[in-house]
């Protein structure tokens, strides 16, 4: 086979030099050319048409953001971004993600051949995974194609208008209703003070029926037991959602049905906000590769009046996940802050673990649970990791835990899924191949059967309003 050709950018001699001698270490790849500017990089792509492009962030004449938009506009495929440390480059790598680049990685410290050295790895592993992601995403539409062209039409007396909306439906279940459509007023900070909101896509209604998928195998009985340092709320603050399916769960879910055994039912949720005392609903979010742009997608479709706060977990280095918290809250009716040790867990805000941080939660008392940081060794190869976020859940049976996996290289997050759907957790997500930019961890997840739901990225916000609410 061939090797892929990359195009290099840099407005840097030296360090296109030391990117093409990296990249070359690999067999696979061949650098094709170089560039010295973003205006240079879009014709030499036009030209050259490369497989892959390393794009330098901050150049002169054109910089790689602005490059990057033009090239995915004119010529798709996959970009990874070199990024410095300073904020303008760190802020502007992140945008890049959320346009869609690839990736990105820190550039190498050119005093530093240890730092060149494990650059240069995690390039070529990042560079691997783009070329598979695209074979993959090339061969389903493929599949589709061939499917699609080998299809017999259907019978004219089939062509009716209600047709389609039949076969969406799933097959043992009614259709469940649409996630209430809440448009927010005001964003909440972790304080509990309103803040105008900006996010207007919160507002939108759901899509379709369910799509949700459940693995076929049933999972283990679901009593919780609590342990005596995770409180559990009292029966009747919980919400219908916090009723625990039965072991022989049908084959095809839907949130429109509740198990039969039910708890009293709860007061409004105004009401249990305003009167009850700790906090009773939490979702977990782990995302690598891929991860900026979906968690956009998800974190501006959340209501402003979310009943649960949510951590999160993205693969980064230090520094960067605080340029990507601060994006995400001018898109999320949502507050939206990078971890900080010892706060107080509160509704309607996400939490963003730092990178170099291992964040858990863990009881504070009085029904109160907290963000715990910690430097312990890198677990999966990362620190962050999902999974030890994941692990911090499973003892806090007091909680309705809802725990959520999307694109991403690897398999982090994916064992500690299985150990809380095991457990019996409230509900498990996965994003679907057919919107990932990577199939790793979501694929782990699915494979392990731990997965309630899996969807398409677009499609995840409004089933997890439904399921929280």
């Amino acid at each position: 086979m061939k090797p892929y050709r990359v195009l290099v950018v840099d407005d840097s001699a030296f360090m296109r030099k030391i990117i093409s001698d990296l990249i070359e270490k690999d067999p696979g790849f061949q650098v094709a050319g170089t560039a010295v500017n973003g205006r240079e990089a879009i014709e030499k792509v036009a030209e050259l048409l490369p497989d892959l492009v390393t794009m330098d962030v901050e150049m002169p004449e054109m910089n790689g953001l602005e490059a990057l938009k033009i090239i995915m506009d004119r010529h798709p495929l996959p970009v990874i971004m070199l990024s410095g440390i300073n904020e303008e480059g760190m802020k502007e790598t992140i945008m890049a993600l959320e346009w869609g680049a690839f990736d990105f990685i820190r550039k190498p410290s050119i005093g530093s051949s240890q730092d060149i050295i494990a650059v240069g790895e995690s390039l070529r592993e990042q560079m691997k995974e783009a070329m598979l992601a695209r074979k993959r995403r090339e061969e389903r539409a493929s599949f589709q194609a061939e499917a699609a062209a080998t299809a017999s039409p259907p019978e004219p007396a089939q062509q009716t208008p209600q047709a389609p909306a039949a076969q969406e439906q799933p097959a043992a279940s009614s259709k469940p209703p649409q996630a209430p459509v809440l448009p927010p007023q005001t964003r909440r900070q972790p304080d509990g003070k309103a803040k105008p909101s900006g996010g207007s896509a919160a507002g939108k209604a759901a899509p379709g029926p369910l799509q949700g998928q459940r693995p076929t195998s049933p999972a283990p009985g679901r009593a919780r037991s609590g342990p005596a340092e995770a409180p559990a709320a009292p029966a009747a603050d919980k919400s219908r959602s916090q009723v625990k399916p039965p072991a022989a769960r049908p084959a095809k879910p839907s949130l429109a049905e509740p198990p039969a055994a039910q708890v009293p039912a709860s007061p409004p949720a105004a009401s249990r906000r305003a009167s009850g005392k700790g906090l009773q609903k939490l979702v977990a979010v782990g995302c690598s590769t891929g991860g900026p742009r979906a968690l956009k997608a998800l974190l501006e479709n959340i209501p402003g009046d979310f009943p649960a706060p949510i951590v999160i977990v993205q693969h980064m280095p230090p520094n960067f996940t605080k340029s990507l918290a601060q994006r995400l809250n001018t898109f999320s009716p949502l507050a939206v802050d990078e971890a900080v040790h010892g706060t107080v867990l509160k509704v309607g805000a996400a939490y963003i673990a730092p990178g170099g941080f291992h964040m858990k939660v863990v009881p504070a008392g009085d029904g109160e649970y907290k963000i715990e940081l910690t430097k312990e060794d890198a677990r999966n190869g990362h620190r962050p990791s999902v999974d030890t976020m994941f692990e911090s859940l499973l003892p806090l049976t007091g909680l309705e835990r809802h725990a959520v996996i999307m694109t991403g290289m690897g398999s982090d997050g994916a064992r500690m899924m299985k150990s809380l759907y095991d457990s019996g957790v409230t509900s498990t997500f996965a994003e679907s191949e057919e919107t990932c930019v990577v199939y790793g961890m979501p694929r782990s997840a699915v494979e392990l059967q731990c997965v309630r739901y899996i969807l398409p990225l677009q499609e995840i916000a409004p089933r997890l309003v439904q399921a929280v609410k």
